[in-house]
């Protein structure tokens, strides 16, 4: 699917929440710059999230809390080339049924994601700065939820 605009992707992030329970796991992959943060943005005002957005690129992780019983908990594997003691945060983070949890550069943690996870990719489109690119794929029950009618 085609997003013009930065405004696109927020409120596609927003759609996503809609669909959040808690338990859900977000695999967003894509190159530097390409609108990861932006997505997870508006999957924070779409959760009631108050207060800025921060990408995690230097602190790995940052928590928010949400209007409902579900906390955002989004990670930035970055700058991480192994996991080390981050990976037995994650999995406890991917563990607990209130979490809704968002992986930036999972590729260092991959051993430790599951299998249901909705995984979304992020593409710069050639010749347009803002928009891009997005195509999901659905690894269980779960996440097909999140997909409804190809949000």
């Amino acid at each position: 699917m085609k997003l013009d605009s930065l405004e696109d992707m927020l409120a596609f992030g927003q759609k996503i929440a809609t669909r959040l329970q808690g338990g859900e796991v977000l695999e967003l992959v894509g190159d530097v710059g390409a609108g990861k943060t932006t997505f997870t943005k508006g999957l924070a005002l779409g959760l009631g999230v108050q207060g800025t957005v921060q990408s995690p690129t230097f602190t790995i992780s940052r928590e928010y809390e949400t209007s409902s019983l579900i906390r955002l908990v989004h990670y930035d594997f970055y700058r991480l080339q192994e996991a080390g003691i981050m990976a037995d945060e994650l999995f406890e983070a991917l563990n607990d049924p209130h979490n809704v949890v968002v992986i930036e550069w999972s590729d260092s943690v991959a051993e430790v994601l599951p299998e249901d996870r909705l995984t979304i990719a992020i593409s710069l489109v050639a010749g347009d700065e803002t928009a891009r690119e997005v195509s999901m794929h659905a690894g269980g029950v779960a996440s097909t939820r999140l997909l409804g009618e190809k949000a």
